[in-house]
């Protein structure tokens, strides 16, 4: 037979979910979606420049959750032109265009200062 005890309170994580809950992300992740509109612009091959200048962002938030979404407005006859930059495409005379992986190299670190801000939020006293 295994037995446990348990001596104390909940009270140091009670206060960690507490913060959690009431913790406001938009200000943080205003700037970082900031930043990642920058590395994406950065990163992005240029040949006219319309794609790279056209990085926006859109934070949605809740009670429960926080969303950013970046968007790339440069469309050419109904074709994202960051996609197809991103992933490749045929050609009109039948050749393809090999894609460039610029989005994910470039927007990792954005992800990883997300975590670690979050991480900050949460556990400030």
């Amino acid at each position: 037979m295994i037995t446990f005890s348990s001596k104390g309170d909940f009270k140091n994580m009670d206060k960690f979910l507490k913060r959690m809950t009431e913790a406001d992300f938009t200000q943080a992740l205003s700037s970082l979606a900031r930043q990642g509109v920058n590395a994406l612009s950065a990163a992005t091959p240029i040949d006219s420049g319309e794609t790279a200048t056209s990085w926006n962002y859109e934070i949605e938030g809740s009670k429960r959750s926080f969303s950013i979404t970046w968007t790339n407005s440069h469309i050419d006859n109904g074709v994202p032109i960051a996609i197809i930059l991103q992933y490749g495409h045929g050609t009109g005379t039948g050749g393809y265009v090999q894609g460039r992986d610029y989005i994910n190299p470039a927007i990792k670190p954005i992800f990883d200062s997300i975590a670690e801000q979050a991480w900050k939020v949460v556990t400030s006293a």
